[in-house]
């Protein structure tokens, strides 16, 4: 067979319609466990994936949110009552803000000269060579002028440079801790909008005013819907004691997540809170939370300002939603693939046309009874009698024994006298055997193993490729 008849038979194969042919195998320990396992695949789908996960339903993952917060508190430090103006940073509120907890205060600095501090690398000196004129350490304070000065009156010497005097290393004093802030109160407006669902929702109930805000702090099941948080609630209720925050100070995430039902109201959509530890805080330089900033003023004429290095606790706060509706489309492409993982249909893009066209094959077309005969077998695990076993020799047609047809280079068999056909036929001969290459043979008492009946049936018996490897072997 050439390539064109090839080609044009696999074009004519194509239109074929094909069916799974049904085989009903009566074995108790292969049903149990058949059933078994379906049990688990169905119980798997309707607990985990549409009870649990909600498979049914579209979902949204990414909404949108706004965050707006306010601090509240008054503290006393020493004879000073301070309030949120000099303690919140950002005044204005968003979704970070930060609480000092403690200050290290660098007074009066102005711009002018004065020694550099002798931590810094390179700064020690004994001569003015030592001190490189215009060099500028980033690890240090500021220009160096070249001299080399006293250290504030101690009995050794640094390069003196140019910059904020004196230094903060040098200068800094350091405030006690404002303890009283851990009865300080902050208010968490969120809204969340879902645009695919068209809902939009806010962590404070409409009929809840100003004077519940007032009166009320957060608690899970009493008060869900009051966004007022201690900041002694919150260190506790990420796991972190609120003196050691006072002291190093540190970053802390409030999360808020959003999970809604839409199939019911909408108004039980509530937000759940937690809150975690965001920096690294195992004994590392870098763990903590602080930052600096300056207030400036004049004073006979001359620009100052009073440097102030804060430790404090910075709230991140992080928003997730997700939200789920009843949808069919997901309804039914997760249907269709536990029905697939059970095994009631093979393949679901083909699930609508096999049922579909086996209906009408065995109710409508011609000898429908004979094919609903040949598609369904009945399978007890005894052989019936007027049927030849696969795995037994054929004998002239008779049960109970095996024929097969095939081509191999060399074989040790017996030639038969007449029929010199290129076709191999496998019978049970007597007599010696002789060596051919290119005839009819027969093989004494030939029994082929199971494998090799079962390669040969897809290689020869099936339509098409048959023909493709008969084609090969020319």
């Amino acid at each position: 067979m050439g390539i064109k008849e090839l080609i044009k038979d696999y074009f004519v194969g194509f239109w074929d319609y094909e069916t799974p042919k049904i085989m009903v195998v009566k074995n108790r320990t292969l049903g149990v466990i058949y059933r078994g396992v379906q049990f688990l695949v169905i119980t798997y789908f309707i607990w985990y994936v549409f009870i649990s996960q909600k498979a049914y339903q579209d979902s949204e993952t990414r909404p949108e949110s706004s965050v707006y917060t306010m601090m509240r508190g008054v503290a006393l430090q020493g004879d000073r009552v301070q309030d949120m103006v000099e303690y919140v940073q950002p005044s204005e509120g968003g979704d970070v803000i930060s609480t000092i907890l403690r200050r290290e205060v660098t007074q009066d600095q102005k711009q002018g000269t004065c020694p550099e501090h002798f931590s810094v690398a390179k700064a020690n000196c004994t001569k003015d060579s030592d001190c490189i004129a215009g060099e500028i350490d980033f690890d240090g304070n500021g220009q160096r002028t070249g001299r080399c000065v006293l250290y504030y009156n101690q009995t050794f010497k640094t390069c003196e440079i140019r910059s904020w005097c004196p230094t903060e290393a040098h200068a800094a004093l350091r405030e006690p801790a404002l303890t009283e802030a851990i009865n300080f109160t902050l208010y968490i407006k969120n809204t969340i909008h879902f645009p695919k669902f068209k809902v939009l929702r806010g962590n404070v109930k409409p009929r809840k005013g100003f004077k519940y805000l007032n009166k009320c702090h957060y608690n899970e099941e009493t008060h869900p819907y009051c966004p007022v948080f201690r900041l002694g609630y919150i260190a506790e209720q990420a796991r972190e004691k609120f003196s050691e925050l006072c002291r190093t100070g540190g970053v802390i995430g409030v999360f808020i997540n959003w999970k809604c039902d839409f199939d019911l109201d909408p108004s039980d959509c509530a937000p759940f809170y937690s809150f975690r530890r965001l920096d690294v805080r195992k004994n590392l330089p870098s763990s903590g939370y602080h930052y600096r900033f300056a207030k400036y003023y004049s004073k006979n004429g001359q620009e100052y300002r009073t440097l102030i290095k804060a430790f404090g606790i910075r709230l991140d706060i992080i928003v997730h939603g997700h939200a789920g509706k009843f949808s069919l489309i997901p309804t039914i492409i997760n249907t269709v693939t536990a029905m697939t993982s059970v095994g009631i249909v093979s393949l679901p893009v083909f699930f609508c046309c096999t049922i579909i066209c086996d209906w009408i094959m065995l109710t409508f077309i011609d000898k429908h009874e004979l094919y609903s005969e040949k598609k369904f077998d009945n399978v007890n695990g005894e052989w019936p009698c007027d049927q030849p076993h696969p795995l037994s020799p054929l004998v002239d047609g008779r049960p109970g024994h095996y024929e097969k047809t095939y081509t191999p280079v060399k074989s040790t068999v017996r030639k038969e006298e007449k029929n010199l056909s290129t076709d191999w036929n496998t019978r049970v001969l007597d007599g010696p055997v002789t060596q051919h290459t290119a005839s009819t043979y027969t093989a004494s008492t030939y029994r082929p193993h199971p494998v090799l009946q079962l390669t040969y049936y897809t290689l020869f018996q099936t339509p098409h490729l048959s023909q493709l490897c008969k084609l090969c072997l020319k």
